[in-house]
């Protein structure tokens, strides 16, 4: 299945409907099924002892597989998550941006479901994991 969104088509989709957090997250790069996305890290993305708080990753995985969904059925504001299990792994590195890879693992009529792993800029291992399913509304254009 062919891209419907790309790189620059997400971040605009981004910033339009989403203003209220698009600065703080980068697509980097897309490909059919997967996404690559950057949490610029910023102190407000902190917590007590200086590391990136869960929320802060919990957020860059929802968007990274909101995103990868979008960039295959197309501009659907209205998919939303229905599912999320995060694993917090180990402390991020200390001011450094968190980079997340998001795979499809199943995209269907009516759910997409998405496994994200969140890495420190440039450390080889993973901080957290997440899998997200995602509804999708009836007028996406997914195949089953």
């Amino acid at each position: 299945m062919a891209l419907k969104m790309d790189k620059n088509d997400l971040q605009v989709f981004l910033r339009e409907v989403f203003p209220q957090v698009a600065e703080e997250f980068t697509v980097e790069e897309v490909m059919p099924n997967a996404i690559t996305m950057r949490l610029v890290v910023g102190e407000m993305h902190l917590r007590p002892g200086g590391t990136v708080s869960g929320p802060s990753m919990f957020g860059l995985a929802d968007v990274a597989a909101y995103l990868a969904t979008l960039a295959m059925i197309g501009p659907e504001a209205l998919a939303v998550t229905t599912n999320c299990s995060i694993d917090f792994m180990r402390k991020p590195a200390a001011g450094v941006d968190l980079i997340a890879t998001a795979q499809i693992l199943k995209l269907g009529r009516q759910l997409s479901v998405t496994d994200v792993l969140i890495r420190s800029e440039g450390v080889d291992a993973p901080v957290a994991r997440a899998t997200l399913t995602y509804s999708l509304p009836r007028t996406a254009g997914s195949a089953a």
